[in-house]
């Protein structure tokens, strides 16, 4: 089996940043190499692009995707399927919001205090209603943007229609960038990351485009190439399409000064062969799918090299 080629241009922007990236300071007060600008192309024809040269925890951002296709905001959806990528924030924003300390991210009061708001989040339906909601993050505004007129828009069904009934159209876009939602979506969550993607349908083929403002490339840019993959997938599935490429553009494209070690040992890696995805056939309805409709086979990764999340 031939090498991911998906691995090697991940790998290209990966060693660009190491080798090019310049220093700059930024919200958590980490410190990133950052570069402005980026751009990667995955044809999917030519397997899965989930990374070889670390694993990737497929169900878990496949759960997430899921959770952004339901139009889902609350955190105790994701604690139940037993997964934690959004926990640090609203856990952080519950600490401010009640005048408690907030300890430094990962240490042993934080573990002990999460764990603590985890289960509190699972047991306590008030306390879940008051801290684990997420506000108006992507799932609310894929399925129900707020028009002026106080209607709600979904745009992900409206994507749907669009490519089933124009295909050539140029406006199948799907944004979650919304400014009068900036504020709300920072109280427990984050201000939409991979903020706008579009549909484009060729000679039988779906491609996404997506653009992403802030791109966290050791830590969440895989999770995000395999995201938009999957719900490529997806797409082209319910609508009778094959998957065709998925491009990735990233605005602010930065490794964390404490991600470069590991950066480095993944760069030694040799990229195995790709992954290959399937969507269970004979389901036309996106928003009937879950988890048990897909199977990926032939996923063997190096090991994974774990990193703290900047929060």
């Amino acid at each position: 089996m031939e090498p991911s080629i998906h691995d090697a241009e991940y790998l290209r922007l990966l060693d660009q940043l190491l080798s090019r990236g310049r220093r700059k300071t930024d919200r958590t007060g980490t410190g990133t190499l950052s570069i402005s600008g980026a751009q990667l192309r995955f044809p999917l024809d030519r397997g899965f692009p989930l990374l070889t040269t670390k694993k990737v925890p497929f169900r878990v951002l496949a759960e997430e995707l899921f959770w952004f296709i339901r139009g889902d905001t609350s955190l105790r959806s994701l604690l139940l399927k037993d997964v934690h990528i959004w926990d640090e924030w609203p856990f952080k924003s519950w600490l401010q919001r009640t005048g408690q300390d907030v300890p430094a991210p990962h240490g042993a009061e934080w573990k002990a205090l999460i764990a603590d708001f985890r289960s509190r989040i699972l047991s306590d339906d008030r306390f879940a209603a008051d801290y684990g909601d997420l506000g108006p993050v992507y799932g609310a505004q894929w399925r129900r943007w707020a028009a002026p007129d106080g209607s709600r828009i979904d745009q992900l069904a409206e994507a749907l229609r669009l490519i089933r009934t124009s295909p050539d159209s140029r406006r199948i876009v799907v944004s979650a960038w919304n400014p009068a939602d900036i504020q709300a979506m920072a109280v427990a969550g984050l201000p939409p990351c991979h903020l706008l993607f579009q549909f484009l349908v060729r000679d039988g083929r779906l491609d996404c485009l997506l653009y992403q403002r802030s791109c966290d490339v050791f830590l969440g840019v895989p999770f995000n190439i395999a995201s938009y993959a999957l719900l490529t997938h997806l797409v082209a599935s319910v609508c009778g399409l094959q998957p065709g490429d998925f491009v990735w553009t990233g605005g602010d494209v930065h490794l964390y000064l404490n991600h470069a070690d590991q950066a480095r040992v993944q760069l030694s890696r040799e990229p195995r062969g790709a992954p290959s995805l399937t969507v269970e056939p004979g389901t036309a309805d996106l928003f009937d799918l879950n988890f048990g409709n897909l199977t990926l086979s032939g996923y063997d990764p190096h090991p994974a090299l774990s990193a703290p999340v900047a929060v």
